[in-house]
């Protein structure tokens, strides 16, 4: 409880960090212009079951909610066997501030939360990684309702040189192997040493995992160590691969970050291993897959609000732009918009 509570509270944090400011300025002749930042009424969280519990999906998309100020936090988790929700997942959404939760899973908890129920309330977005079904059919309700991402399986991409430690690298791809037998684990490096000494620790460590079935085939599927050029390559190699977590174990870690154009999450330097993004740093751990970090950035407050326009003109800011208005409109043979500029300007 008391670690849960301390990831709540950095990621809390971290989070504040990020609030929009709504804004309103004055302009020419009196006129004001403005941006409110409103959070959503009602979110819906999708919380994974199945083999793993997992309180930091809870934590990781229930915080930034509350902290955006969203009123309501739906969170549908599937139950065991017996009905029962995990004690832990149940702690982390006390401690993060989830409102309501329904012993639901899979595509159906989804349809519930776009859709409503007599019994599930409808809500504004689903955020939340899921299965494939959960995934698809959160594809399928877009537009009913918003989602924030299509998550796909974990990916790690691992940039090191010479001077990396091969036991590091090697656990680091371990712990993203063993989410499921699709995710992935790369290594780019330009040290053809390091990377004998990569696929001899893989083996090493490999044989004492409790799920190195799953974490075997995840690498034997996805798995890859890759001997670049150099270190500039395997930069442009990564940015290629946008991948959702993308490590730097380089002799100067911070002097490749310019460098990076396409990551969910990037960590740097040995002892900023991934797992510790996952559940505790504070920064989120939703991040885009599958290439999408070309475009899709991570969970963040902006999941959980939208942007309103506030517009304000005076009558004479108004006939000062007038002419420009009604040339625009008519330009597009909009004949009733520019009548709407003309029957205020021609007093």
């Amino acid at each position: 409880m008391e670690s849960i509570k301390k990831a709540a509270a950095n990621v809390r944090s971290f989070h504040q960090e990020q609030i929009p400011k709504s804004w309103l300025t004055y302009r020419e002749h009196g006129s004001m212009l403005g941006q409110s930042c409103i959070p959503l009424d009602r979110v819906g969280i999708y919380v994974p079951g199945g083999t793993a519990a997992y309180p930091s999906s809870v934590i990781m998309n229930a915080v930034p909610a509350k902290v955006a100020g969203v009123k309501e936090i739906i969170m549908v988790a599937p139950p065991a066997k017996d009905g029962s929700i995990n004690p832990n997942v149940l702690a982390a959404a006390k401690e993060a501030g989830v409102t309501r939760i329904f012993k639901l899973g899979g595509a159906q908890a989804i349809a519930a939360l776009a859709f409503g129920t007599q019994t599930v309330p409808k809500v504004d977005k689903i955020t939340g990684p899921g299965n494939i079904f959960v995934t698809l059919a959160k594809k399928e309700v877009f537009g009913h309702c918003d989602i924030d991402m299509l998550a796909g399986p974990s990916e790690i991409l691992i940039v090191a040189d010479k001077t990396a430690d091969a036991k590091y690298i090697a656990a680091d791809m371990l712990s993203q192997a063993e989410h499921d037998v699709l995710a992935s684990s790369i290594v780019i490096t330009d040290s053809a040493v390091l990377a004998e000494k990569v696929n001899t620790e893989l083996n090493q460590q490999l044989a004492v995992l409790t799920r190195k079935d799953i974490a075997a085939e995840s690498l034997e599927r996805n798995g890859l160590i890759i001997v670049a050029k150099n270190i500039k390559e395997a930069m442009e190699l990564a940015n290629l691969s946008a991948p959702e977590h993308l490590e730097i174990l380089t002799q100067e870690p911070f002097s490749m970050v310019p460098y990076v154009r396409h990551a969910g999450a990037v960590f740097l330097g040995p002892y900023s291993p991934e797992p510790l993004g996952d559940y505790f740093a504070g920064p989120n751990h939703i991040l885009p897959t599958g290439g999408t970090a070309r475009f899709y950035s991570v969970l963040n407050i902006d999941t959980f609000m939208k942007k309103t326009s506030i517009i304000s003109y005076t009558k004479e800011a108004l006939a000062a732009v007038s002419g420009d208005v009604i040339r625009l409109a008519e330009a597009e043979g909009l004949g009733a918009h520019a009548n709407a500029i003309k029957i205020r300007t021609k007093d």
